[in-house]
């Protein structure tokens, strides 16, 4: 959309609905492609081979999107015909196309160095790079833009660039000129071209059926060394997607392109990857554990798109979380295998809370699948991906382990080559167990997270018999935007009983949900049993019962389910936190002895003890003080977060120094799951340790670092003091040749600067020469960080606010999508007091205020704008 497009709301009449969709009009067969590249003057030539829909029925216009595009020419069937488009596209009246197949040739002249929305075909550094998902193609040249539209591509470039790229399969070159087919029809948001002088890290990868699979990552010169990570990472990928799903992958090559300017964090694009430049390079030198981590799970989960994404598409937009739900689920899988279970689920379920039980709590909130949308991008969200996996694996908990597996092989079956729908999903484990799923379709079509409040009954049998305990389970879903009433859904729950001694005196049965209220009866118990409810986090829902704090120190010390002994910990340090806040009873000492018992067990995994070190966030605090009707107080949140830090600091100084010492190892660095772990519990006792001796310890930590993941840890915990200027030129001295790691210098500082100087210095970031106002990663890098910092962004003077909305306006002229993604840091404005949520709404009616703003800027102020 143009620059001129007004803002817009989620009620605007230009909304686009699911219940109006209808098949397209024509079938495209094949499609040819010409690039004649030109920084300012790139040249399309496009050939079309068309036919009338039969699903389409009768004689309809040809309707082609196009946006930013300069009509060169225009031929049907060879003869020249003078259209004009409008702002949005190109249509062919009826009366002027063929009842039978024809060729439609177009040409046009595009912009790519001016495309600063990085949408479509722009460039980077010199390189030429595509970005066509959701809607970017429109902008490269005229076409059917929407995912049902699958054609094969001949693809034909010509440039002087060294390197020159596209899907498929390479079938010819020459100087200044290569050619690509892909024998897979795909839709239009899976096109891939880029172009530039590059270097390829190689390996080969031979399938299950003994093809041999050229594997390469494109990176620029000087990167090459930090590559084989994940290169490591795509072959495991695929060997696991052979043995794990039966997936073979189907060309000849498979080729991966690092981009430093990328708005997402990667693209599946058939056979031709396109990645954030941070999430492929990684050496101990330069990359933590937490990178490498990210780097093998984003490889793989582009990787897996292959068939859950590709070779099986989406019909329409409002199916995103069909491939991406899907998707998810199977990299949460895989990243399950590679390292633990346990502590992957730990890691998936906090960012769910973070991020997607924020949004469905707030004004952003929408279904996995929606009915509508403004702007398909602003789709692109946390509710779309990871409640969407945890949809995946509710279902697969429902059906079991071989149902699932065998729905999953009539699924690829049945829809090989088709764009498919969530009915479509369904329907084969419909067909597969014989279950009507339509209540559980309710969990893609009703926003918001349920309340699953727990009761609980105790029944002493005569003397010798045994005893009888009930648990009763009531759901409740608050409404949300468009949605007040809410239905009852289906919740596994996935439940366990310990003896008073702790032993595990019934193992985890998952109990099955399906009305508003329903109870469940467990028989021959010799003692009343301590419950372990919702284990492994079963299913995505508040749960909400009464306990004791000494209940929740019992489970954290002996539940068998790592998950939940890591949720009474979680759930320990909450209420203590909640009640040191709203003047309720005083846990501190109870949470603390618990989990300093917990920490001093060196038989526990140390990445398990790290996650269970840590406290839960400011936003977190912020969102528990406003369920219970509580206004909060970001200051006294930071403030009663850090007194917890100190105390438990203070009950563990005597353990500190030993405990860090023993988790030093003489080995190499190894990005392990082992070695991640270990290096993550050090940095844990280390910021309590820093807390004690004012910085000694982390000042040498840091200059003994021989790897980034103890260098940011020793950074961190001297920053989060108040302390560390020396460390922060020393590190931006080294580093400042290097983007991806200089954003770490630039977010740290933001997220964890002290509240009151927090605006200053972001404002200060932003006039550094570092900062690049239109690269995505380094705005992500300083405006989330000032977000992710509290009670700075929250600060009672509104300054976090106005800064973030002068700079949201600043990106939305240069690109929109970043720009959109980032506002979402105003969406919790209406739990806060009256003065700051005045101080935010005036924020947004500005941003909404300003001329020309972006659809996409645009429909998310609004939609949070009309929760006040």
């Amino acid at each position: 959309m143009s620059s001129e497009t007004p803002p817009v709301t989620a009620a605007d009449p230009r909304s686009i609905w699911l219940a109006d969709y209808q098949p397209y009009s024509h079938v495209l067969d094949k499609a040819e492609l010409c690039f004649r590249l030109a920084p300012k003057g790139t040249r399309v030539s496009a050939r079309l081979h068309l036919r009338p829909s039969a699903a389409a029925r009768g004689r309809h216009v040809l309707r082609l999107d196009g946006e930013a595009l300069r009509l060169v020419s225009l031929r049907l069937d060879g003869q020249l015909i003078d259209l004009t488009p409008d702002p949005t596209g190109l249509t062919l009246p009826a009366d002027l196309l063929p009842d039978a197949p024809f060729v439609l040739e177009t040409e046009v002249l595009i912009d790519p160095v001016s495309n600063t929305a990085l949408e479509g075909l722009y460039m980077s550094n010199g390189m030429y790079c595509s970005q066509c998902e959701a809607q970017g193609f429109r902008k490269i040249t005229f076409w059917p833009d929407r995912p049902d539209v699958m054609t094969r591509y001949t693809v034909r470039i010509e440039s002087d660039l060294p390197v020159l790229l596209s899907n498929g399969n390479p079938t010819a070159s020459g100087p200044g000129w290569a050619e690509w087919h892909d024998p897979w029809p795909k839709p239009s948001y899976l096109f891939a071209l880029v172009a530039g002088d590059l270097v390829a890290c190689r390996d080969s990868f031979t399938t299950m059926s003994g093809r041999k699979v050229d594997l390469a990552i494109w990176v620029r010169a000087g990167d090459e060394s930090r590559c084989a990570w994940a290169m490591d990472s795509l072959i495991r990928s695929m060997k696991w997607d052979e043995e794990v799903y039966g997936r073979e992958y189907d060309l000849d090559v498979f080729n991966i392109v690092a981009v430093d300017d990328f708005n997402m964090g990667a693209m599946e694009n058939k056979g031709l990857n396109i990645f954030n430049s941070k999430f492929v390079l990684a050496d101990a030198e330069s990359a933590t554990d937490d990178d490498f981590a990210r780097i093998e799970a984003i490889i793989a989960h582009e990787y897996f798109h292959n068939w859950t994404g590709n070779r099986i598409t989406c019909r329409d937009w409002f199916q995103l979380c069909l491939k991406e739900g899907l998707t998810v689920f199977r990299d949460q899988q895989f990243s399950g295998d590679m390292r633990s279970h346990a502590v992957k689920r730990i890691e998936d379920v906090a960012l769910l809370r973070a991020r997607q039980f924020r949004e469905d709590q707030g004004p952003l909130a929408h279904p996995v699948r929606p009915e509508s949308f403004v702007e398909i991008n602003n789709f692109y969200t946390a509710t779309v991906y990871e409640k969407g996996a945890e949809l995946i694996a509710m279902l697969k908990t429902l059906v079991g382990d071989a149902a699932y597996a065998k729905a999953l092989d009539l699924y690829f079956s049945r829809h090989d080559g088709e764009a498919a729908t969530i009915e479509d999903w369904l329907k084969v484990f419909e067909d597969v167990t014989g279950r009507d799923l339509s209540q559980f379709k309710r969990w893609y079509s009703e926003a918001g997270t349920p309340r699953l409040e727990v009761s609980e009954a105790w029944e002493v049998g005569e003397a010798g018999e045994a005893g009888v305990y009930t648990l009763s389970f009531t759901q409740h879903t608050p409404p949300t935007p468009g949605q007040k009433q809410k239905n009852p859904r289906v919740i596994p729950i996935a439940v366990g009983l310990l003896g008073p001694n702790g032993d595990e005196i019934r193992p985890t049965e998952v109990l099955e949900m399906t009305e508003v209220q329903q109870s469940f009866r467990f028989e021959g118990l010799t003692a009343r049993p301590v419950p372990s409810i919702l284990r492994g986090f079963s299913a995505p829902v508040l749960l909400a019962r009464d306990s004791s704090a000494a209940e929740r120190a019992f489970l954290l010390a002996h539940d068998t389910d790592l998950f939940n002994r890591y949720e009474a910990g979680r759930s320990l340090a909450r209420e203590m936190l909640v009640a040191q806040l709203t003047g309720g009873a005083d846990l501190r000492a109870t949470w603390a002895a618990a989990l300093a018992a917990l920490i001093r067990d060196e038989s526990l995994d140390p990445a398990f003890r790290a996650l269970t070190l840590r406290l839960p966030s400011e936003d977190d605090l912020a969102q528990a003080l406003s369920e219970r009707g509580h206004l909060p107080d970001p200051e006294a949140i930071r403030s009663a977060r850090r007194a917890a830090q100190d105390l438990l600091a203070g009950g563990l100084s005597a353990d500190l120094p030993g405990l860090i010492a023993g988790l030093a190892s003489d080995r190499p660095f190894l990005p392990d799951a082992e070695g991640a772990g270990r290096r993550s519990l050090s940095a844990g006792l280390l910021a309590l340790q820093t807390r004690l001796d004012g910085g000694a310890a982390a000042r040498q930590a840091f200059d003994a670092a021989d790897n980034m993941t103890s260098a940011i840890g020793a950074l961190t915990a001297l920053l989060d003091i108040g302390a560390g200027g020396a460390e922060l030129a020393a590190f931006a001295a080294r580093w400042q040749q290097d983007r991806n790691v200089m954003d770490k210098w630039f977010m740290l500082q933001a997220a964890l600067a002290a509240p009151d100087q927090a605006v200053e210095l972001v404002a200060e970031l932003a006039a550094h020469p570092g900062f690049d106002l239109k690269n995505p990663n380094r705005f992500r890098a300083v405006f989330g960080g000032l977000s992710a910092n509290h009670a700075g962004f929250h600060r009672a003077d509104g300054a976090g606010y106005r800064l973030l909305a002068d700079w949201l306006i600043r990106l939305d002229a240069l690109n929109p999508q970043s720009a959109a993604r980032v506002s979402a840091a105003f969406e919790t404005w209406p739990r806060y007091d009256p003065a700051r949520r005045a101080l935010i709404t005036a924020e947004l009616d500005r941003i909404l205020a300003t001329p020309g703003l972006s659809r996409d800027l645009g429909e998310m102020a609004g939609r949070m704008r009309a929760a006040g």
